[in-house]
This record gives structure tokens, C-alpha cells and sequence, in this order.
């Protein structure tokens, strides 16, 4: 009989700590404002109306600004500019019975102005304190606009990259998800929430959202508990242990009940489970799309949601229409109102709006720290560490500054599409084209010519629903005609470099696609590019794994840069030309075709696997026809314009005790000729479980700096926390047994050693 390894939960350890500190103050100030207020100004403190699209000096005429005086919005979101939102603020505090000031939201996904790779980007840096810094940046330019509180993160696990949302979130790990989560709300947040230039992080989607079926976004989703806390909930309780002020549910179904309305997530887990004390927000109008999914009408919907720990509703204008009926027919109670209520006051006195509702409202702020030089620096910086080699045969990267250089692509000329979606608050007229980057990059030195070769699609309406709110960049010219330039182009060249992929809204809301294979006028292009026999070198933009088997197979070079943010066309020539050392490693599986999504690295094992040193096909074994088992480019694979050697892994015992620790160590060296950066990766295998166990789990990562010749000894310490899981009864155990540790540049090459935990 095994013994079970427990301990105190640490969302139990985070209920305690909350209340032992509560902010007596703060519950004076509350209570004594809720004495005040009549049930209309309660309500209208739980509702999040959008804003309307005012100018400066007409807020009062508009109906935001008449919803706000009258005391019937507790805040609004994505209003932008420091002086109308002032005016708007003014409206709350001076012209409301109780002048009670509002909280301005705004979907800072990865950037305000100065616009940072988009998430999934970011997250394949592997660099911590340069996701922290982003995300800091972030808070000091949307606070210096007026924006007190941002929908981000978003930290939603996703294996299934047709889901366009995928963009927006860290990949397929839930141990890398958390460590994003906590650097960015850290980033937001800072050390002092009442700081001016401190905003409110709220973490989404609450819960679940990455596993939509089919990968098509609102769908429905549908797993086990034991995959919710073992493979989905740990972002989202970082989150919660990281201090994050506000959760934002989904839009998804969790066991039949639409997140917004499921009590079981929001009060047992995410409050008494946990110990979240925040508030929780609905997604946009997802309160009115509860009907839709057949779960109750208007009225039972608004209802649910109240009753299931819900506290603010966005867009749906529910909670302000229908509670006070509600109420006086018995199905809420004033104890359910107050609660919301509170909470969202709450969150108003720990940013410090009520002591200085103009803090976010520092016009002489906002004319001189957004997109700061400084600002820029950091974003292009940041953003050449997300940029992944995938292929680099006979070392064609880096290029050299010499000779003719063909740009071409439809990403190669377009400024608007560079930031990536969700860049709400960007000036797209601002960034640079990739063309412009080149250029500046090689001025003097080498001659870039430009053709662009193909759009998009062919189809022009498949390619208008990609380039949406401003990020057009169609050619009227035919397919042949496009083609025959770039050809024509390509004949007196050195070397080719083809920016192709997806456009800056072919990821993201609403953005699923069934196929995620290069559109056909791109791979038209591409294959005759190739047929020149120049070098040709793929930089392949995109907002999630892509389907590139073809293309490993034929180019020589293929770098993946996302969507590198508004200074993505200067970090994409420093990498290209060698200033920078690729250093991103894949946080998403990249699949051989769409038939083996959902692939991920942390799967569990069946009773029937491929064996890996057998024939392509092996009959009675997990395995298809016609394709291998596993994928083009595997978790954490990405390549260098140097080598690294992993050498001496060793472990300093193969037995941990209960309360002991085990150093698990590996020699990392540079064998080559440039000073990189590498991403030390260390996995565990739990043998046999009580239940079954993945094949590899990420637990520590490192991201070390080695001159050439230089080694380093990585260190991985593993304790019985690092091996703790969810058993059947969803209690967080770590039993002993056998174990693999792992350490390796990647999941897909790593060296094994045994330990036993006793």
C-alpha cells in the first residue's frame, strides 16, 4: 500500500492569509459608502456598459456619459485618450449622488502603444523578467492614457492551434503558463496597486476556454475534473497566487453550464478553493448569450450568473435591468447584490481611485511616456528573443550585408499588420514595414529590392476577414501578374527572403481556422522561388503553430517570428542579419498536418504505444496510417546561430525523502562561434500513479547566457512538491514511487536518469 504525501492546498493557505489580512480600513470605508447607497446605485456599480465612440468635451452628451452621471456604471472599457476619460471620470465624481469614481478597462493584451509581440510570441522567449518588463511597460503607458484596468492575462492552455485565441495566451503548459501569469500580472500590478502607474490585472478566460472543441472559439468544452486541475487550472490559480485584482469568465460550457452561470467555478474553486478575493467580470455581453446555449431565459440567465458568484456584467446591460426585479420576486437576495457590489468597490479602493480619482488622469504623463524611445527599445529587444529558428541548413542565416536582396511576401510591405491582433490602442500608421527595416538595417552595404509576389489569398473575401480594422493590404493585381514580378525580381538576386504566412487577424477572436497549411497563392509563390535555385529564407508570421511540412522539407531556412509588435521590422533584420542570436523556443506543438490535433507534449501514455525504434506503421498499435505519431517541431524545440552540448547529467542522490530535496545537474556548453542565449529544459516522468501520469511534465526551466567555449552547470532542484498532482478524489498528493528526470534543449531530445521517491 502506498503512503500518500499531502500537504495544506495552497489555495487553502491563500484563503487563510486573506483573511487574516483584510484591510480593516478599507471594510470601514466600504460598509460606511454601502449605507449610503440605494439598490439603483448598487447595481449600477455591477454594471460595465461599453463606451461610446465620444471626442473630447462631449461625454456628457453622449449616453455613457448620461449612464455615468446618473450613477448607473461602475466603469466602462476601451475609451481612448487621457482627456476624454478625464471628463468622463469628472462626470462620476462630480455630477453622480455619491461620486463614486469609475474603473476605465482596455484590452492591453501585449502593448499600448508601443506594442510588444503578441502572447504566444512572448512566452517562446522563456525569459521571464522580459515578460515582466513588457507587461510593465504596458501598465506605464495605458496608466499615463487613463486606463486603470486591462483584460489581460489571458492564460488559457491550449493543444488545438486551429483556435485562433491561442495567440493570446502561453501555449500548451500549464507549469510555463503560470510562470507567464505571474510575470505579467507582476508586470501590471507592480508592488503597490495605489502607484499611478500600477493598473489591475484580470485574469481569462475563467475557465477552460483553450479547449473549445473542434478548435472553433465559443464552443462548447468538455473534460474530466482530474484534466481540469491537472492540465488546465494551474495558470489560472498563479493568477489568483500572483495578487491579481479581477478574473473574467468565458464564454464556454464547463460540465453543461455556461462559465459565467457555473457557481461550482466561481465560488467553490475560485473562491474557497483558492482564495481569490478580486472580482469577477463577465466576457463581453456573455451574460445575454447564456440563452443561446439553451440554459434559461434573459431573466434566469442574469439570475445564475448573480447567484454563481458573478460581479460585474459587461456589455449586457443585465444586472441594471433585471436584478431589482429579481430581487422583489425573491429569486436574488440583497446579501448576493451587496456582495458584488462590495467587491467592485473593493477593487476601487485598493487602486486608489477613491482617494485620487484622477490618478490615471495626468495628461503631462501621457504626452511623455508612450512610446518612449526608451519604450521602443525594449519592444524590439524583447521581441528578437521570440523570434524560433526552426531550419537553418548549410547556415544560410544569418545573412550577410552584401550583394541584391529579394524581399517578397505579402508581410514583406505592410506596416498595419506587424503589431499582431489584439493591438487596440496601437497607431498603425507607426511601425515600420519589414521592407523599411531591411533597408535601414542594410543601408550602404546591400541593395533590397522589393516584389510582393502573391497576396494573401486569392480569394479576396477569405483575405478581408484576416486584415480587418485597418490592416488591409490586398494588390489589385492578379496571381500571375504578382507572381511574374517577383520572378522577374528574383532572376538578378543573391538570396531570397519570402515574409509570407498569416496576416495580423488571420489568429485571434473569431479567427479558427480548419486548415492551417499555406494558403495556395503563398505556396504557388514559395515553389517557384525555390525553382530559381537562389537560397531562400522563410520568415513565417503567424499567431499559432502552423502546419510547415512541405516547407521543412524543401527551404533552407524558415524562422518563425509571430507577430513581433510595432518594432518587429527592425527585430526581424537583427536577427536576419546576424546582430541577434535566435534564442525563442516553441511553447506550442508545431503538427505534420491537422489530423494529429490535438498534439502536445504531456500527453498520457496509452496501453498500446508506437514502439518508436519499430517500422513507419505497426499494426495493433496507437498509430496512424498515414503519418507518424510525432510532431514537425516538438515543445521547446528551436535552433541557434550557435551549438550547445548537454553533458554530465547527473543526480546527487536517486532517493528523496519526504522532506528532502534531490539536485538534479547538467553541463550546458557553447561548441560554437557566437555568444547565445539557451533554454535548459528539465521534465519529469512519474513511473506509476494511482492514476495515469503524463509521459514528460516541464518543472524547471533556465535561460542562460554562455560565450563561445563557455560552459555552465544548470541546476534543477526537485522536492516532493515538484511531483505533486490531483488524485481520483482531486486531492493534490505526491506518492512514492519511481520517477524520470529529464534535461534537454528540448521535449523531443532529452536524457533520462531514475529517482525514487520514498
Amino acid at each position: 500500500m502506498k503512503k500518500t504525501i499531502m500537504t495544506l492546498g495552497a489555495g487553502v493557505l491563500a484563503a487563510v492569509s486573506a483573511v487574516a489580512s483584510t484591510d480593516a480600513k478599507m471594510d470601514a470605508f466600504i460598509s460606511d459608502l454601502m449605507g449610503r447607497m440605494t439598490l439603483e446605485e448598487k447595481l449600477g456599480q455591477i454594471n460595465l456598459p461599453p463606451s461610446d465612440d465620444i471626442v473630447t468635451g462631449q461625454p456628457q452628451n453622449s449616453n455613457i456619459g448620461a449612464m455615468v452621471a446618473a450613477g448607473q456604471a461602475g466603469g466602462t472599457f476601451n475609451i481612448k485618450g487621457g482627456e476624454k476619460i478625464r471628463e468622463l471620470q469628472r462626470l462620476a465624481v462630480e455630477k453622480s449622488r455619491l461620486g463614486i469614481p469609475l474603473i476605465i478597462g482596455m484590452d492591453v493584451i501585449h502593448g499600448y502603444e508601443t506594442v510588444f509581440p503578441i502572447p504566444l510570441a512572448l512566452s517562446c522567449s522563456w525569459d521571464m523578467v522580459a515578460i515582466e518588463r513588457s507587461a510593465r511597460i504596458a501598465a506605464i503607458e495605458s496608466s499615463a492614457s487613463g486606463i486603470g484596468w486591462t483584460f489581460s492575462p489571458m492564460v488559457d492552455i491550449s493543444r488545438d492551434p486551429r483556435w485562433g485565441r491561442m495567440s493570446e495566451g502561453a501555449g500548451e503548459d500549464p507549469y510555463l503558463g503560470s510562470c507567464v501569469a505571474k510575470a505579467m500580472i507582476h508586470g501590471y500590478q507592480g508592488s503597490d496597486l495605489t502607484a499611478d502607474d500600477a493598473i489591475m490585472a484580470c485574469v481569462k478566460h475563467f475557465a477552460l476556454y483553450g479547449a473549445s472543441e473542434a478548435g472553433r472559439d465559443y464552443n462548447t468544452v468538455d473534460m474530466s475534473r482530474l484534466r481540469m486541475y491537472n492540465e488546465y487550472f494551474a495558470p489560472y490559480q498563479a493568477g489568483v497566487e500572483a495578487g491579481a485584482g479581477s478574473f473574467m469568465t468565458s464564454f464556454n460550457l464547463v460540465d453543461g453550464v455556461p462559465a459565467t452561470a457555473n457557481r461550482w467555478l466561481i465560488e467553490d474553486v475560485l473562491r474557497k478553493e483558492w482564495g481569490f478575493d478580486g472580482f469577477v467580470v463577465t466576457d463581453y455581453a456573455s451574460i445575454a448569450e447564456i440563452p443561446v446555449h439553451g440554459a434559461g431565459d434573459f431573466a434566469t440567465a442574469t439570475v445564475n450568473a448573480l447567484r454563481a458568484g458573478t460581479d460585474m456584467d459587461m456589455s449586457a446591460m443585465a444586472f441594471i435591468s433585471v436584478l431589482k426585479t429579481a430581487l422583489d420576486e425573491g429569486r436574488v437576495t440583497m446579501t448576493e447584490i451587496d456582495g458584488a457590489c462590495r467587491r467592485v468597490l473593493e477593487a476601487k479602493y485598493r487602486l486608489g481611485l477613491f482617494e485620487n480619482p484622477y490618478k490615471y488622469n495626468d495628461l503631462a504623463r501621457e504626452r511623455t511616456q508612450v512610446y518612449t524611445p526608451e519604450h521602443r527599445a525594449e519592444a524590439r529587444r524583447i521581441a528578437t528573443e521570440t523570434f524560433v529558428l526552426l531550419k537553418n541548413d548549410n547556415n544560410v542565416l544569418p545573412l550577410e550585408r552584401k550583394g541584391r536582396i529579394l524581399l517578397t511576401g505579402p508581410m514583406a510591405n505592410t506596416a498595419a499588420n506587424m503589431p499582431g491582433t489584439w493591438s487596440v490602442a496601437a497607431n498603425l500608421e507607426t511601425p515600420k514595414t519589414l521592407l523599411q527595416g531591411f533597408k535601414d538595417a542594410t543601408a550602404g552595404k546591400a541593395q533590397v529590392v522589393y516584389a510582393k509576389g502573391s497576396n494573401l489569398y486569392t480569394d479576396a473575401v477569405t483575405e478581408a476577414a484576416c486584415t480587418v480594422f485597418g490592416r488591409d493590404m490586398r494588390d489589385s493585381r492578379s496571381d500571375d501578374e504578382l507572381l511574374r514580378e517577383a520572378l522577374a525580381a528574383a532572376a538578378d538576386v543573391d538570396v531570397i527572403v519570402a515574409a509570407m504566412g498569416e496576416a495580423s487577424e488571420s489568429s485571434g477572436e473569431s479567427s479558427s481556422r480548419s486548415s492551417l497549411t499555406l494558403p495556395a497563392c503563398q505556396q504557388r509563390l514559395l515553389e517557384a522561388l525555390l525553382a530559381t535555385g537562389k537560397p531562400v529564407v522563410m520568415l513565417n508570421f503567424s499567431g499559432r503553430p502552423t502546419v510547415m511540412t512541405w516547407e521543412s522539407e524543401h527551404v533552407p531556412a524558415i524562422l518563425n517570428v509571430w507577430f513581433g509588435g510595432s518594432e518587429a521590422a527592425d527585430a526581424i533584420a537583427d536577427v536576419v542579419f546576424g546582430d541577434v542570436v535566435p534564442s525563442g523556443r516553441l511553447t506550442a506543438t508545431m503538427p505534420r498536418n491537422e489530423g494529429q490535433i490535438p498534439i502536445y507534449y504531456n500527453h498520457l501514455n496509452t496501453g498500446r504505444p508506437k514502439d518508436p525504434n519499430g517500422p513507419a506503421y505497426q499494426k495493433y498499435r496507437s498509430n496512424y496510417l498515414d503519418v507518424d505519431n510525432t510532431p514537425l517541431y516538438p515543445f521547446g524545440y528551436g535552433l541557434s546561430y550557435t551549438t550547445f552540448d548537454y553533458t554530465d547529467f547527473a543526480l546527487d542522490s536517486n532517493t528523496l525523502g519526504v522532506d528532502g530535496k534531490i539536485v538534479a545537474s547538467v553541463t550546458v556548453t557553447n561548441t560554437g562561434k557566437r555568444a547565445a542565449d539557451e533554454v535548459v529544459q528539465f521534465y519529469i516522468h512519474d513511473l506509476q500513479g494511482s492514476i495515469s501520469r503524463p509521459v514528460a511534465e516541464l518543472k524547471h526551466f533556465d535561460r542562460i547566457s554562455l560565450a563561445p567555449g563557455e560552459s555552465r552547470r544548470v541546476e534543477f532542484v526537485i522536492t516532493p512538491d515538484v511531483l505533486r498532482f490531483y488524485n481520483y478524489e482531486l486531492e493534490r498528493v505526491a506518492e512514492p514511487g519511481d520517477f524520470e528526470v529529464m534535461a534537454g534543449p528540448d521535449s523531443g531530445h532529452l536524457s533520462r536518469l531514475p529517482f525514487t521517491l520514498k
